[in-house]
């Protein structure tokens, strides 16, 4: 690599790290190209030779976010006993303790809207997706009679309602809910939800 290139690789690097700590710091409204290029040393214009435009800055954050959070569910499935219903309560409870956090980080994957005539780049979305098979494959341990669409059907609700309940109980508002509490919730409305599923499950298949 010559040397130009290794000092824009260098560069592009220290933007987008520096980008990811701008909004930990300031949330996603407060990324300002001005500050990032005096953050690394650069002029304003030059911060666009580097990523195609602040949505590809942003999603690169994204990314190195979510791969964090990744190692985070990763972990939290092999800390305790195998079971697929537990592993799934770790997981939740991986996911609220990550966004309580990194919770400008986090906040920031699901703030940011792309243009109405911009399509999310394949990366990204692989990097988004991939995330699901830690509560897929808990989901197919238990279910393993359910085709992989009704799965990843129940893989996003899963998700949806333990998100929904950490993005209100983070709220710096009058919705606000303790960690410890919300932390407890969490954990009765997955096992709620999967006794509810296996209970459905047996009726269908007209078990006793």
């Amino acid at each position: 690599m010559s040397k130009t290139l290794e000092r824009r690789e260098k560069l592009r690097s220290n933007l987008i790290l520096a980008a990811e700590r701008m909004i930990a710091d300031r949330g996603l409204s407060g990324l300002k190209t001005r500050d990032l290029a005096r953050e690394i040393g650069c002029a304003n214009g030059a911060v666009y030779n580097l990523v195609a435009d602040m949505d590809e800055l942003i999603l690169r954050v994204g990314s190195r976010t979510l791969l964090r959070l990744d190692e985070a569910l990763s972990a939290a499935e092999s800390a305790g006993e195998p079971s697929p219903q537990e592993t799934l309560v770790r997981i939740a409870l991986a996911y609220c303790d990550f966004a309580a956090e990194n919770l400008q980080l986090w906040r920031a994957l699901f703030e940011h809207r792309m243009e109405a005539d911009k399509v999310v780049p394949d990366w990204s979305v692989q990097d988004q997706m991939q995330l699901f098979r830690h509560i897929y494959q808990p989901l197919a341990a238990l279910f393993p009679k359910r085709s992989r669409e009704a799965l990843g059907i129940t893989a996003r609700s899963l998700f949806s309602a333990v998100h929904g309940m950490v993005a209100l109980g983070l709220e710096q508002k009058l919705v606000a809910v303790p960690l410890p509490a919300l932390r407890k919730e969490i954990a009765g409305l997955v096992r709620a939800m999967i006794d509810g599923l296996i209970v459905r499950d047996v009726e269908r298949s007209g078990g006793g």
